[in-house]
């Protein structure tokens, strides 16, 4: 098959993109520009690249139309919630309008074409009762979260309406080789991991008395292949790993796998605003597909330690 990535040198995109390949699909990956190029060094040679902003929907479009996509994962976005407060209006336009666009391009040009779309754990807000599952009310406590989930509510719209093969997935708390680990308001687990892996002292809050569900990024990926290929039109599926990982866990964790120096704070306001609190997910409804989730919270911290050695050295 002939399938395009939106963000496709991004974290999840690449790893994407690495079993894709082996599966001899034609890849077509979209980014706005190099900085993340290295992610895809291994499989360049075997990939098509764009650089397209997705918030250059003109451009994003004659794409789409010109290499005539069977499936579209769109992952590009704005991930920070930090930041959809801070540039409110650009957060519309990357996290919302870019799958409007999308959608409206293929209903024009690709009806056939399967459109995947990537959310997140945030659009829920602070839920309630957990676990969560795919009826879990809505109630998103970020800029960032209500776009992303009114792209999800697009996608059910033209699904419903124009009957096209749409699916949703949101992923919890994932983590892994390639993501982000300078700032946690993008990624926290990353950047825990990394702060331990440099000897620099890691602060939880809460003395860690809270959890969520990490999911490693191998099964991400297995996954996202999962839903490609046996996912059903108009429905949506968490990815998780269903267990819960409480953060006191966390830190005794990265102090036998580092040594690292564990300092427990209180959080700041903001963050006790928006923040989404415990949370668990019930993911039989993406198991019901014959996926399951195979690596531990712990293994996938050792494993992205070891990339962290193998990238930086013994620091």
């Amino acid at each position: 098959m002939k399938i395009l990535i939106t963000g496709g040198i991004g974290f999840v995109g690449s790893h994407l993109s690495d079993e894709l390949i082996k599966d001899d699909h034609d890849i077509i990956l979209l980014t706005r520009n190099d900085r993340k190029k290295e992610n895809v060094s291994q499989i360049l040679s075997k990939v098509k690249l764009e650089y397209i902003d997705v918030t250059n929907f003109s451009k994003l479009e004659n794409s789409i139309k010109k290499n005539k996509p069977d499936v579209i994962f769109h992952l590009a976005g704005e991930t920070s919630h930090k930041q959809s407060f801070e540039n409110p209006l650009y957060d519309v336009d990357v996290n919302a309008k870019s799958t409007l666009c999308i959608l409206e391009t293929i209903r024009n040009n690709l009806p056939k074409c399967r459109f995947i779309l990537g959310s997140t754990f945030i659009v829920v807000g602070r839920s309630q009762k957990l676990p969560i599952n795919e009826e879990t009310p809505t109630n998103p406590t970020t800029i960032y979260g209500a776009n992303r989930l009114a792209s999800e509510n697009f996608c059910k719209i033209y699904n419903n309406l124009y009957n096209l093969d749409t699916v949703v997935f949101r992923i919890t708390n994932s983590f892994g080789p390639r993501e982000q680990y300078a700032t946690p308001s993008k990624n926290a687990i990353n950047f825990l991991i990394y702060k331990a892996f440099r000897g620099e002292e890691v602060t939880i809050y809460k003395n860690g008395k809270f959890f969520r569900d990490l999911i490693y990024i191998s099964d991400v990926v297995s996954a996202l292949k999962t839903i490609m290929l046996k996912g059903k039109s108009g429905e949506l599926y968490w990815i998780s790993s269903g267990t819960q990982t409480w953060f006191f866990e966390l830190a005794d964790w990265l102090k036998e796998l580092t040594n690292a120096q564990i300092k427990y704070i209180d959080p700041p306001n903001y963050t006790e605003k928006v923040d989404v609190g415990n949370f668990l997910v019930d993911n039989s409804k993406l198991k019901s597909l014959g996926w399951k989730p195979r690596i531990s919270v712990k293994e996938g911290i050792i494993q992205t330690l070891d990339y962290f050695k193998s990238r930086f050295g013994d620091e």
